[in-house]
Formats: structure tokens, C-alpha cells, sequence
């Protein structure tokens, strides 16, 4: 099942959805059995704690959803809250029980979060996170100690800003990220075609320049709200939504909550279109809203 998804995401077309785990004592039934349900996906991406927020343990959570799914589950890590001890047991851990593909973050800051007297710990970025699962993959520790038995193989994954202000640096960033050995980088939401063009192109470049083949995965979110559109805009340095966008849902809010959501809709699911236009590998936000995620993937 792994590595079939692996072979998806290298090979073929590929679309993973991600899950938010609910502040609460259960993923909630509901929400498992519309999952179950539903076939559009080729893995779930299982956030941690995004935001610096609370949230129940990406990898159990992720263990249940394989389990109950019958599907690959991607769990995200961040170096936020847990030392290189810690994250060596937990990959480790989950190895033995199939968890075996990870997105590797470095965290948000702690200030953006609800817990604002937690301590991060951040002892390295998502590199150190990525050599780690490279260490693993040689049945080795951080310190290169031989580990007994033998490690499944565990495929490490990185993200990267769909914008900044400065190109040049942000394609330095997809570089290094894909020479510590990322097989895959998965965007910030993507709002302008240009930029997704660029971006793909300098993936590729940078694979003939390495010899690697480390694929680049488009970040999507949808927006049917002014507010969210300005939040994106203003507090998300790596995301720009483009003026046109803000300026049509800003109209429609204007005129009530109905013209809205259609306006942003409408801006989403064309906007949907085009990426898929010029590239098979999308990864699909919106905050465990299933059936919005099925009206534009129809």
C-alpha cells in the first residue's frame, strides 16, 4: 500500500487531502465514515498541530485512519515540539505498524498558537528531520549507530512557499531541501499560474542538476470568503492571493453571504482546473470539508 502510493506520486497522477485532527477525544465517526466513503484521494495527510495549536498526535492519528481506511496515510512532523530523541523513537515507533511516509516541517511559532506557556524545542529544521529518516532507511540512528533488525523503508517529504518576493531564494530553498533527500515538495496554496509555472519549471531544473527526481505537489485551497482571502493575503507571507481575487470577493461580500460563496467557488474551481492543466499532482486543503472537496474535484 506504501509503496504503491509512492509509485503514484512519482509515476502517475497523484492527489492527497489533508486531515485536520479535531481538538476533541475522537476523530469523530462521521468524519471517518465520509472518508471511507469517498475514493477521490490517493493518501490523507495528517496535520500536527498546525499553528502551534493543540491538537491530538499525528502519527496515532494517522495509524487509526490507515487502519480504519485501508489507505496510506502521510503523517506530518515538526521539529516545533519534540527533540531528535523523541522524533527517533516516534518514526521508529510507527515503522513496525506501517506508518512509514512523513512531511517534515520545522513548526510554526509558538506565539501563533493556543498554548502560548508550551516551551518549543526546535533543535534543528525540517533538514534534520529529513537526515534522521535517512539514517533510518541504513538501519541506522542520528549518531550512526546500527540499529538491530531491519527498518522498513520510510520516505521523507518537504514543503515549500509557493511565493516570495525574491524568486531566486525560494528556488535556493527547493534546492537544498531536494539534495537533503525530500522526495517530494509539497506547496503552500498556490492562487497564481505564473507562479505554479515557475515553480515547476525550477524543479525541474533542479533535478537535472542534482540527478534527483523529486517531484513538486501543488498546495490548494479553496476560498469562498473575503476574510479568509485577506488572511491569506496579510499574515501568510509564503501564500499571495492575487488583487483580482480579493477585489471580487469583496464585492460579493458586500452584497451578502450567497454571492460570496459563489464568487468563491466559481475562482476556486477554475483555479483548480488550470493547475491540474499543467500539472497531475495536487494536494487538496479545506479543513475537512468532504463535500465541498467532492463539488470541485467532480
Amino acid at each position: 500500500m506504501i509503496e504503491e502510493c509512492i509509485h503514484k506520486l512519482l509515476n502517475t497522477k497523484f492527489l492527497s487531502y489533508e486531515i485536520n485532527p479535531p481538538k476533541a477525544v475522537s476523530i469523530g465517526e462521521e468524519l471517518l465514515e465520509e472518508l471511507k466513503n469517498w475514493n477521490g484521494f490517493d493518501a490523507l495527510i495528517c496535520t500536527d498541530a498546525p499553528l502551534a495549536k493543540f491538537r491530538p498526535s499525528p502519527i496515532l492519528t494517522a495509524l487509526k485512519l490507515q487502519n480504519f481506511l485501508k489507505k496510506p496515510i502521510i503523517a506530518t512532523l515538526n521539529m516545533r515540539d519534540r527533540n531528535s530523541i523523541a522524533l527517533q523513537g516516534e518514526i521508529l515507533g510507527a515503522n513496525e505498524l506501517d506508518i512509514r511516509m512523513f512531511l517534515t516541517l520545522t513548526g510554526d511559532p509558538i506565539k501563533l498558537g493556543d498554548q502560548p506557556d508550551a516551551k518549543a524545542v526546535f533543535e534543528g529544521n525540517s533538514s534534520l528531520l529529513i537526515e534522521l529518516i535517512n539514517n533510518f532507511n541504513q538501519n541506522k540512528d542520528l549518531n550512526h549507530s546500527l540499529i538491530k533488525g531491519h527498518i522498513r523503508p520510510i520516505y521523507p517529504f518537504g514543503v515549500i512557499n509557493a511565493h516570495s518576493n525574491n524568486l531566486l531564494s525560494l528556488k535556493n530553498k527547493m534546492r537544498r531541501k531536494i539534495k537533503s533527500g525530500a522526495l517530494a515538495l509539497f506547496t503552500q496554496p498556490i492562487y497564481d499560474i505564473e507562479n505554479a509555472k515557475y515553480l515547476l519549471d525550477s524543479c525541474e531544473e533542479i533535478n537535472q542538476e542534482l540527478q534527483t527526481n523529486a517531484k513538486l505537489v501543488f498546495g490548494y485551497f479553496p476560498i469562498l470568503k473575503y476574510k479568509s482571502a485577506q488572511f491569506l493575503y496579510s499574515k501568510l507571507p509564503g501564500v499571495f492571493v492575487p488583487k483580482i481575487w480579493l477585489e471580487k470577493l469583496e464585492k460579493a461580500h458586500q452584497r451578502d453571504e450567497e454571492e460570496e460563496h459563489k464568487v468563491g467557488f466559481e475562482l476556486s474551481k477554475n483555479l483548480f482546473e488550470k493547475l491540474c492543466n499543467i500539472h497531475h499532482k495536487i494536494h487538496f486543503m479545506n479543513s475537512n470539508k468532504i463535500e465541498l472537496a467532492k463539488k470541485i474535484l467532480c
